[in-house]
């Protein structure tokens, strides 16, 4: 295993010589635990944890490493065998709201450059979800794929790519079945050395079974789905890559119960390009595509081009996109806000001598 295998290059050495001047080695997060990381060098796999003034600066839970990082580590000797001093810049970010009400971004992977949006065929495909996880990776700078799996479930999978095919709009939806065997060299093809795939989807759609096959054994344990409704449990419970040897990465992600939106302008414009493309028909530039005048958009759901299940998703999303940004705008304002009386609090503290020369 080298760093080019792994995703290593220039802007990434780049980045990183001022941490190889201070002696630092380069190394990737590749398992992220609630009591550190598991890092891979050119050379070993180490554990790792941040240092304490990496911990004091950092603000947010977005700050820390997240799995797929480029990382400064210095190595020791211990049962933590490597101290994390510093993040390199990210090239791509896989991100959600986290669950529940707080306002916090969660990273679920970074420096990707294809998410594989996998989907199951056992069960009536759900297009909207999948609409959801293309803005969110369209967001994110990486390339989306869509996998379909156990195709052999499905009475009429090519019926099903095409209507997938319809929400791409021209990007890549590959129906697979691991049982028979059949589709994997496609997937194969997606991945070459140095290339890095992020695997998203629920639980039971087969993520853990496709990671098998391409890794050529049984590296993530596999759960049966209820039958009743194909819904599985989370045989994955950290983010964590894995190195194939046949070339190329993959970033396993625990089936996502919730998947709200953190940021997604540009992901929403990219998933929902036809609407975009429809828009610039209407009267109005800054049409809502709802009850204005000459709306091209309406005109295209009336004329039956345009499924109205499909415009009222993209009216769903944009309204959480909208709603989040403003959630995170006043965040933004109140830790400003506390870090100015900070300020104030620290200076009233400093003695000033009207004696001593300014």
């Amino acid at each position: 295993m080298s760093l080019k295998a792994l995703g290593w290059d220039k802007p990434f050495q780049e980045a990183f010589k001022a941490y190889a001047a201070e002696g630092l080695v380069p190394a990737r997060v590749a398992v992220q635990h609630r009591g550190g990381y598991e890092v891979w060098t050119a050379d070993e796999v180490r554990t790792a944890d941040v240092s304490g003034r990496f911990r004091h600066r950092a603000q947010r839970g977005s700050d820390y490493p997240a799995v797929g990082d480029w990382v400064a580590i210095e190595t020791t000797t211990g049962k933590i065998d490597a101290i994390i001093h510093a993040v390199l810049p990210r090239r791509t970010r896989f991100a959600r709201k986290a669950a529940g009400l707080a306002t916090e971004e969660q990273l679920l992977a970074t420096n990707i450059d294809e998410v594989f949006i996998v989907e199951s065929l056992a069960a009536p495909p759900n297009y909207r979800r999948m609409e959801r996880f293309l803005t969110l990776a369209w967001e994110s700078g990486a390339t989306p794929t869509i996998v379909l799996t156990k195709a052999d479930l499905c009475p009429n999978p090519k019926t099903v790519v095409r209507e997938t095919a319809a929400l791409t709009k021209g990007g890549s939806v590959l129906a697979i079945s691991c049982i028979e065997e059949k589709g994997i060299s496609s997937i194969r093809k997606h991945l070459r050395a140095g290339w890095t795939v992020a695997l998203l989807g629920p639980s039971g759609v087969g993520k853990s079974t496709l990671i098998n096959h391409l890794s050529g054994e049984e590296s993530q344990p596999v759960l049966p789905v209820r039958e009743s409704d194909q819904k599985g449990r989370h045989t994955t419970t950290s983010r964590e890559m894995i190195f194939l040897k046949g070339g190329g990465v993959l970033i396993d992600t625990p089936g996502l119960r919730e998947l709200q939106m953190w940021e997604g302008g540009e992901g929403l414009e990219a998933a929902f390009a036809d609407l975009e493309t429809l828009g610039l028909g209407c009267q109005f530039t800054d049409c809502q595509h709802q009850k204005e005048p000459n709306c091209n958009v309406q005109a295209a759901v009336l004329a039956g081009k345009v499924d109205p299940t499909r415009l009222a998703a993209f009216h769903k999303l944009r309204g959480e996109v909208a709603a989040f940004e403003l959630r995170r705008d006043e965040r933004v304002r109140a830790d400003e806000h506390r870090r100015g009386k900070g300020t104030t609090r620290s200076l009233r503290g400093q003695r000033f001598d009207p004696d001593e020369d300014s």
